[in-house]
């Protein structure tokens, strides 16, 4: 017994099994070592082939799940929603969903002219469609004024913000003008959430939208008054409000930004799992706040305690604006919650499209008789002159978990080119978003950026971004550049091309079938995901693929051909490109900031067999 003791004492144990058979192995060695007098038979249908089969299964799971769980900890080989949604948010990625299409649609009403001044419409007349009012495309989509429509406003040397037109066949004295002003709309169904809460204290209270496809939380307010304000962590206890700006600049910037306490605040987050959103609210109670935004110096000064000389000494300016509770978190009260949800490629409109009203919120004077306020109302329509655009699906998992190293990376600034292209792909959904984007140095200035943006129409295609998306980029961007930096926002120049080409097949080979397969190979090749801004075309990978087809022998002619203008009822880009001169030792590059798109791939491709 005494060497058996020692015996098993010394035993070396061997903690690289990780799999059945290893398991099983070991554990056979080990009973037959230590315990040969008790039992003899590990054969599969014996007890003790029982024993260890089963003391094998144990560890193998075991070890698959230790592996597995290892795994989620890395976003690069995690593979469950929930982990990958906790390490994104983690990185300060935010998640969103589909967003929304962006489009200025023109306002069309009809207005009496004035007795006084028949070149002029009665300024009393004169309406304002407010924010909220909806209008309907062709194919069903919902797009909600942003911001109020005024057409009474003039600018500061007295003029009209509207553009008059003279109806046709008024002569010299028209009894009405048709006025036209642009607003901003944005798709989506805007709907309204109730929540009551009771009256228990929950620090980090969360309420979840029931619908999904959420793209924005227009307000949150409870049932006494107090406006919740959305921040990007719970820690930011101040926003930035957009007032009217009412000095002698006003119409060189007509709002200004005021900076705002939000002890009542909130975040949202979007579950890439059910793509619901959540209101996460911060963990204080109102009668207990301590936050104060405009703090006591003294209590930030350093004592010098009758020292004659200080050491260098730094502060971090996040200590003025310091709280403790993170917000209130609601009680006893109850939630308004209005939200916006929708979006996608099929949001993206073509022009013209957007032509129905749904609902016309409208103010106007009240001298104003009710019944020319019907025939004003009555003869209000719209038209989108150009096309809806920055709608996309939301991103897959793929893409969010590439954006978490560049969001890791970036630490909220914008340094270099990557971090650019980082805060460009996760700007807000409801703002719009970029299908592509390209970065290049600008030659004329060394401490400018040129950024190339392009979108997508609903059908696909590439299109010029619209400006109202430009200028939610600018205003994105612009929190997290350096001061010195400047970036110029540009279109990107979208090069329409195809490809013709002859091959050579052999006798066996039937010549249709072959013409199909070579020109389904190069559509796939040159789908539109495939390319990025500045990305060259390798001749070389084309021709690979012709005469790779089975069947071919080879092929006698080859080229790629720029297309632009209108051809045969097909609109192309109006980008003129010289293919000649832009193609040095098999490589094709498109020009400075440009793309690549084979826009009708049906009849772009042209292949003959001789």
């Amino acid at each position: 017994m005494a060497v058996k003791t020692n015996l098993k004492k010394d035993q070396l144990r061997s903690y690289l099994n990780k799999d059945f058979n290893s398991f099983r192995a070991d554990l056979l060695l080990y009973a037959k070592t230590f315990f040969p007098d008790h039992i003899q038979d590990f054969s599969e249908a014996s007890l003790g082939g029982l024993l260890l089969d089963m003391t094998a299964y144990v560890g193998d799971v075991m070890s698959y799940y230790l592996d597995h769980q290892f795994n989620e900890l890395d976003i690069e080989t995690a593979v469950e929603s929930k982990n990958i949604e906790k390490l994104l948010r983690s990185a300060g990625v935010k998640i969103s969903g589909a967003s929304p299409a962006v489009a200025d649609v023109d306002f069309y009403i009809r207005v009496p002219s004035d007795s006084s001044d028949t070149t002029l419409p009665v300024h009393n007349y004169l309406p304002k469609i407010n924010e909220g009012t909806t209008l309907q495309s062709t194919n069903g989509i919902t797009f909600t004024l942003y911001a109020d429509l005024d057409f009474a406003a003039k600018d500061e040397d007295g003029n009209y913000l509207f553009q008059q037109i003279t109806p046709s066949g008024a002569g010299s004295t028209p009894s009405s003008y048709i006025l036209k002003m642009s607003g901003r709309c944005v798709s989506g169904d805007v709907s309204t959430e109730r929540f009551s809460i009771p009256n228990v204290f929950i620090p980090f209270r969360k309420i979840t939208i029931p619908r999904s496809n959420v793209t924005e939380v227009v307000y949150v307010f409870d049932s006494e008054g107090n406006e919740y304000h959305e921040v990007g962590s719970l820690v930011q206890n101040i926003v930035y409000k957009r007032v009217s700006n009412v000095s002698s600049d006003s119409y060189e910037v007509p709002e200004n930004l005021e900076l705002l306490p939000a002890p009542y605040r909130y975040v949202a987050e979007t579950s890439v799992v059910d793509d619901r959103t959540t209101i996460l609210f911060g963990s204080g109670r109102a009668d207990s706040l301590d936050d104060d935004i405009i703090p006591d110096p003294s209590e930030l000064s350093l004592p010098l305690y009758g020292k004659k000389s200080v050491k260098r000494f730094s502060i971090d300016p996040n200590n003025l604006l310091e709280t403790q509770s993170l917000g209130i978190s609601p009680i006893n009260t109850t939630i308004t919650v209005k939200y916006r949800r929708g979006g996608g490629l099929s949001h993206n409109a073509s022009p013209g499209e957007i032509n129905a009203v749904s609902t016309l919120l409208t103010t106007f004077n009240s001298a104003v008789p009710p019944s020319r306020v019907s025939s004003i109302r009555a003869s209000v329509d719209v038209l989108n002159p150009q096309a809806a655009a920055g709608g996309e699906n939301p991103l897959p998992l793929e893409d969010l978990k590439r954006l978490m190293v560049s969001a890791r990376n970036t630490q909220s600034r914008i340094v270099t080119r990557d971090d650019l292209l980082s805060h460009v792909y996760m700007m807000p959904s409801n703002f719009g978003r970029v299908f592509r984007a390209g970065v290049r140095s600008n030659p004329d200035n060394p401490l400018s950026t040129r950024l190339y943006i392009v979108s997508r129409t609903k059908s696909g295609l590439l299109t010029t971004s619209p400006d109202s998306l430009k200028d939610n980029l600018s205003i994105f961007l612009n929190q997290n550049r350096l001061i010195s930096d400047a970036i110029d926002i540009l279109d990107s120049p979208v090069v329409n091309i195809g490809v013709k080409y002859s091959v050579v097949i052999n006798n066996i080979a039937n010549k249709n079938t072959v013409l199909q397969t070579i020109n389904s190979k190069i559509k796939n090749y040159f789908g539109t995901a495939n390319f990025q801004i500045d990305q060259p075309i390798f001749l070389t990978e084309i021709q690979n693929i012709i005469i790779n087809t089975s069947g071919v022998i080879s092929f006698s002619e080859f080229g790629v051909i720029a297309l632009s203008g209108e051809s045969s009822g097909r609109i192309y880009s109006d980008v003129i490109f010289d293919v000649d001169n832009s193609t040095f030792k098999g490589i094709l590059t498109p020009p400075d900031g440009g793309i690549f798109e084979m826009r009708y791939p049906t009849d772009d491709i042209i292949g003959v067999v001789e």
